[in-house]
């Protein structure tokens, strides 16, 4: 049977949502835990993947905070594990592990963490950011500050930034039927609608056996989701008209300092990196 849908959200008048993906072919995915690239980025990393890009991830934490722990294992190890796993299932070309404390990101100076992401973008020669929406799309204070970190490394490189969020209707549904604090976006505030196939992101999602089970809440999200999903500008490429609100980042300001390769030693601990 075909997943329900969720009733339209028209768009704002005049605007019309592009379906079409930026033709990124070096993109750096910046989340705060693993399965975010899965459970959040999941389909979007798969589809990017698909079509030539080579997906790089970087994600600060081992999520060792988890109060979920369906196999009863030893989380900071076993979700390592799985993030490589997963990561690989959705093709991405490679992974960045950072040691940062699960549930303390928002604790770190911003300036700390956005150099992570600028030496990598660097090292990967990225030509966009992928991330969480800014309100944490959950609420997660550490999605914030993964986001936030994105902003301000985007910025000082002059890097397009491109936020996963949920539309306002499907974050109000989710609340009301599962309690969580999940948080969207009204049309005007979106950018995008892309129509997914979501067969890899759903595999992934199975190898993150530390934190998935058949009554997982994001099976009900996927489910009213349907095989769409919803992004917007946190920043644009430069001449892009923007949306009411939105500022164009600018150029040549202070560039975080580049990491030499093999740098591994910060307060987030070391870095484990493929690809």
């Amino acid at each position: 049977m075909k997943p329900a849908q969720p009733p339209e959200s028209p768009a704002s008048p005049g605007r019309a949502l592009s379906a079409v993906l930026p033709a990124w072919q070096r993109p750096l995915a910046v989340v705060a835990h693993p399965d975010d690239e899965t459970f959040g980025l999941g389909a979007l990393i798969s589809q990017m993947a698909a079509a030539g890009a080579r997906v790089h991830i970087l994600c600060y934490t081992h999520g060792e905070a988890s109060t979920l722990n369906e196999n009863h294992t030893d989380l900071l190890r076993q979700r390592e594990h799985e993030l490589r796993q997963a990561s690989r299932a959705l093709g991405a070309a490679g992974i960045t592990l950072l040691g940062y404390r699960d549930g303390r990101l928002a604790a770190q100076p911003p300036g700390d963490l956005a150099h992570r992401i600028a030496a990598l973008a660097a090292r990967q020669h990225a030509d966009g950011l992928l991330a969480f929406d800014d309100t944490g799309v959950t609420g997660h204070p550490d999605h914030r500050a993964a986001t936030a970190a994105a902003v301000l490394a985007g910025t000082a490189l002059a890097l397009p930034l491109l936020a996963w969020a949920l539309p306002a209707n499907v974050a109000h549904r989710l609340r009301a039927q599962t309690g969580q604090p999940f948080t969207g976006q009204p049309p005007g505030q979106l950018d995008f609608r892309i129509p997914v196939d979501r067969a890899c992101q759903r595999r992934a999602a199975w190898l993150h056996a530390s934190q998935i089970s058949p009554t997982a809440v994001l099976w009900r999200r996927l489910e009213l989701q349907g095989d769409t999903e919803h992004l917007r500008w946190l920043l644009p490429p430069a001449g892009r008209r923007l949306r009411p609100g939105l500022t164009q980042p600018r150029r040549g300001l202070p560039t975080p300092p580049i990491y030499p390769d093999g740098y591994a030693e910060t307060r987030g601990g070391a870095a484990h990196e493929d690809g």
